[in-house]
C-alpha cells in the first residue's frame, strides 16, 4: 500500500525477488476491497509525510483486523502506531543514513540476524508510545522504539527501510517475513509475469491493431518480442529515426528486428521535423516535453496507415514513472519528465499499452531473457527515450550533435575494449555547453568541452561514478582530443545519483 514513497516500487521489487507475487494498491484502499483480493500480507510504504499533518494520507484503520501479517515501513510504522492507539511526535534528534539498530528478545521478524543490524534510516518523527498489544523489539542510539511487533496479531512496524542496499540484510527481514510469518511459498517467476502480460494484452487489444514503438534498447525491444507473442499480426512495430541517435543506430536496429526476427517494422526518417521544433529550444523540461509530443504525432500518423490501430505500446519503466509523477496517488515529488510519460500530449489519440511500467530494469532484462533476446541486446546500457538531445545542455544541432556522436562512439569503443560493459550501468559522453582555450600544435585553441560520464547501479533509482582504471580514461580522452575535431578538453564527471542523475538533462 504506498503512502506515497519513492521506494514503494523497490518494496515490490524485493517481494518479487523472494519469488512472491505482489500488487502495489494506493494507500486509501478500503478493507473490504482488500479482502476480496485475498492478500497473504500487507506492506505500508514509507512516505514523505508527518502521520499529525493536515491531510496526511491515512489507511482504512479496518486492515488491521483482516487476519493477515502488516509490515509496516517508517511512515507506515508511525501511522500504524498512531491508528491502533499509540503515540507519535516529532523526534529531538533526527535520524538519516545508516543506523546501527540492537534486536530486542527473538521475534521471527529478526530471525537468525544476531544481536545488532546495519539500517538505512530517514525519519524525522518516531513512535514515542507503543499501541497496546505491542512491544518493542529493535532499538537504535535515537529511536527507542525502532521497530515494534503484535506478535498474537502478526503486526510489525519497522523504522528503517530493508528495501534499500543500505540496510545489508534488509532482504533477509523481508524473508522472514514473506516467508516465516506470511507463509508465502515462492513459486512465481519472471516467466509467470510474461504469461500473465500475454493474457491481458489479449484481452485488452481484442482483434485491433497496435502500434509499438522501437528504440532497439532493451525494453522495447522485449516488448516487440512479447507483442509478437500476444497478438502476432495485429502489431507493427514502428522505428522512428529522430536524429537524436547514436552513430550507426537506425540501421542496425532495423536490420536485427525486421530481417533477423521477421517483426514487422516501420523506419520512419523523421530527423527534420525533430530539429526543427528542437530549434530554440533550451529548457531540458521543454526539450523532453517536444520530443515526446512529437513522437506521439509521429506515431499517430503512421497509426492512420495501419488497419485497426488503436493501441500506441510502450516500453515504459518504473523509474521513468516515479520521477515524472506520483505513480500511485501519493505526494512523491517530479524530478524530471520522461517523454513516454509526462512529455504525453493531452489529445493524444491512441490508447497506451505498457506492460512494463512497474518493473526496474534489470527485471525487464529478465524478461528479455526469457523471450529470448541475444545477450547484446539483454545487456544494452540504457539509452534515453529523448537521445541525445538530453546530453547536450542547451540547444540541439545538428553540428553539436554530429560532434556528440563521434565522442559517444569512443567512449563506448573503449569501455567494450576494456570488457566493463557488463561493469557499468551506463557510460556516454555529454557535449558541454562551454568552449575552453587549448593549446593545439603550437597554436590557441577556444573549442568544445565534452564530459564523460561513467556510472554503475542496480536498477538506476540510485547511482555511483565509475572509478575506470586510468589507462581506460587516458585513452578516452586521447582518442576524443585527436579525432574530433572542435574538442579540445576532457573532462570526467564524479557525481552520484543522488544529488545529480545519471543523465545531465
Amino acid at each position: 500500500m504506498d503512502f506515497g514513497s519513492q521506494y514503494t516500487q523497490l518494496i515490490a521489487r524485493r517481494v518479487r525477488e523472494q519469488h512472491v507475487y505482489c500488487e502495489i494498491l494506493c494507500y486509501d484502499t478500503s478493507a473490504a476491497a482488500l479482502r476480496a483480493r485475498t492478500p497473504r500480507a500487507l506492506i505500508l510504504s514509507g512516505g514523505p509525510a508527518s502521520v499529525f499533518a493536515p491531510g496526511a494520507p491515512c489507511c482504512d484503520p479496518a486492515i488491521f483486523a483482516l487476519g493477515v501479517p502488516v509490515l509496516g515501513i517508517c511512515y507506515g510504522m508511525q501511522l500504524m502506531a498512531q491508528l491502533l492507539g499509540g503515540e507519535v511526535a516529532r523526534a529531538s534528534r533526527r535520524e538519516y543514513g545508516h543506523m546501527p539498530m540492537r534486536v530486542l528478545g527473538a521475534s521471527p521478524l529478526f530471525a537468525g540476524l544476531g544481536e545488532e543490524i546495519g539500517t538505512w534510516m530517514s525519519h524525522g518523527d518516531q513512535v514515542t508510545v507503543l499501541p497496546p498489544g505491542f512491544v518493542t523489539i529493535g532499538e537504535s542510539a535515537n529511536s527507542p522504539n525502532a521497530a515494534m511487533a503484535d506478535e498474537r496479531r502478526r503486526l510489525y512496524g519497522i523504522q528503517f527501510h530493508p528495501e534499500v542496499v543500505h540496510t545489508p540484510r534488509g532482504r533477509e527481514v523481508l524473508h522472514n517475513f514473506l516467508h516465516g510469518i506470511a507463509g508465502c511459498r515462492g513459486t512465481w517467476r519472471m516467466s509467470s509475469f510474461i504469461e500473465c502480460a500475454v493474457a491481458d494484452i489479449r484481452a485488452r487489444v481484442g482483434d485491433a491493431g497496435v502500434i509499438c514503438g522501437l528504440s532497439g534498447g532493451v525494453d522495447s525491444s522485449a516488448l516487440a518480442l512479447l507483442l509478437h507473442r500476444a497478438v502476432a499480426g495485429q502489431f507493427t512495430a514502428i522505428f522512428v529515426d529522430n536524429g537524436l541517435l547514436r552513430k550507426n543506430e537506425a540501421a542496425e536496429i532495423v536490420a536485427r528486428f525486421r530481417d533477423e526476427r521477421g517483426i514487422r517494422v516501420k523506419a520512419v526518417d523523421a530527423r527534420a521535423r525533430f530539429l526543427r521544433r528542437l530549434r530554440g529550444a533550451t529548457d531540458p523540461e521543454a526539450k523532453r516535453r517536444i520530443i515526446g509530443d512529437e513522437f506521439v504525432r509521429v506515431f499517430e500518423e503512421e497509426a492512420r496507415k495501419v488497419r485497426g490501430a488503436r493501441f500506441l505500446a510502450q516500453g515504459t519503466l518504473y523509474p521513468d514513472v516515479i520521477e515524472s509523477q506520483s505513480a500511485f496517488g501519493g505526494p512523491s515529488a517530479t524530478i524530471k519528465t520522461h517523454h513516454n510519460v509526462g512529455g504525453l500530449p493531452a489529445d493524444m489519440k491512441l490508447e497506451l499499452i505498457e506492460p512494463f511500467r512497474y518493473l526496474f530494469k534489470d527485471e525487464v532484462r529478465e524478461v528479455a531473457a526469457e523471450l529470448g533476446l541475444p545477450q547484446e541486446v539483454v545487456w544494452r546500457q540504457p539509452f534515453p527515450g529523448p537521445g541525445l538531445a538530453v546530453r547536450i545542455p542547451g540547444e540541439v544541432t545538428e553540428e553539436r550533435l554530429a560532434l556528440l556522436r563521434e565522442a559517444d562512439a569512443i567512449v563506448r569503443e573503449e569501455i567494450r575494449l576494456a570488457n566493463l560493459e557488463r561493469y557499468l550501468w551506463q557510460a556516454f559522453a555529454v557535449l558541454v555547453p562551454v568552449r575552453t582555450v587549448g593549446v593545439m600544435g603550437d597554436e590557441r585553441t577556444y573549442e568544445e568541452v565534452v564530459a564523460v560520464r561513467c556510472v554503475t547501479s542496480a536498477d538506476g533509482m540510485t547511482a555511483d561514478w565509475a572509478d575506470l582504471p586510468r589507462d581506460v580514461l587516458v585513452r578516452i580522452a586521447n582518442r576524443i582530443i585527436n579525432e574530433v575535431k572542435g574538442v579540445n578538453r576532457v573532462v570526467y564527471d564524479i557525481t552520484s545519483k543522488p544529488p545529480g542523475t545519471i543523465e545531465w538533462e
